[in-house]
């Protein structure tokens, strides 16, 4: 007896063994950066500072905003969002995350904030996944956060901000093929009231960021910069109302 109980916990240790290396390998196939955006912003413009990517607009900071990424993807993919953000006022920064995944670090925030004790104002956001542990910071942090921006993504049931004043803007696509505009309208009850929503048309979930082509989304009609200065149109128009 004592034989067969010892077979089987070396099988299950097995089984957990293969499965934690085949999720970190699984994990390390990460969506890059595209050329275009190395084109359009300049990789040497991209400054690294401890373990996030920092955008910095110079003296004057209107406020901070953290941009949480999307499942494996690269930080470094948000970064024409960041540009542009910071080149009208904002403080811009976007995580490395552990194993590429933010469910894994959902409270970096934390020392992201603490770094920058002179902002006096932070608003929070993401991408995909990333949206979604954005928005659980915010709702476990509300007196920290000033607002939430959600990029292809919703909250997830445990951050339900219906009966919240949390300032919310969530912005979809059209042919998102992951965070579909049916999913947006199905989790729109876990929104603040009166939050914002905006649809980008012909927009789909990988022009979130600026990584290529991604599994299971559908194909964008309208191109990746494009998308991209419409998310930056609509994030200032949303946080210049606040201001």
């Amino acid at each position: 007896m004592k034989k067969i109980i010892k077979v089987a916990l070396i099988i299950v240790l097995a089984v957990i063994i293969a499965g934690g290396a085949g999720f970190y390998i699984w994990a390390q196939a990460t969506y890059k950066p595209s050329e275009e955006l190395f084109k359009l912003i300049g990789e040497e413009n991209i400054r690294h500072e401890n373990d996030w990517i920092v955008f910095d607009p110079g003296a004057v900071k209107k406020a901070g905003i953290i941009i949480y990424p999307g499942a494996k993807v690269e930080p470094e993919a948000y970064s024409y969002l960041g540009g542009r953000l910071a080149e009208n006022g904002y403080l811009v920064l976007v995580p490395e995350m552990r194993l590429n995944f933010s469910i894994l670090e959902g409270n970096k925030a934390d020392e992201l904030i603490e770094h920058y004790p002179e902002i006096e104002r932070w608003y929070i956001g993401g991408h995909s996944l990333g949206g979604v542990s954005a928005a659980t910071y915010a709702f476990n942090h509300a007196d920290q956060i000033d607002g939430v921006i959600l990029l292809g993504s919703y909250p997830s049931s445990g951050s339900d901000f219906s009966d919240s004043t949390m300032p919310m803007l969530s912005i979809y696509a059209e042919k998102d093929g992951l965070t579909t505009p049916g999913k947006i309208e199905k989790t729109r009850h876990l929104l603040s009231d009166g939050a914002d929503l905006y649809g980008i048309e012909g927009g789909n979930h990988a022009q979130f960021g600026m990584y290529g082509p991604q599994k299971g989304d559908n194909h964008a009609s309208i191109p990746p910069q494009r998308q991209q200065d419409l998310i930056v149109k609509e994030i200032l128009r949303w946080l210049e109302a606040r201001s």
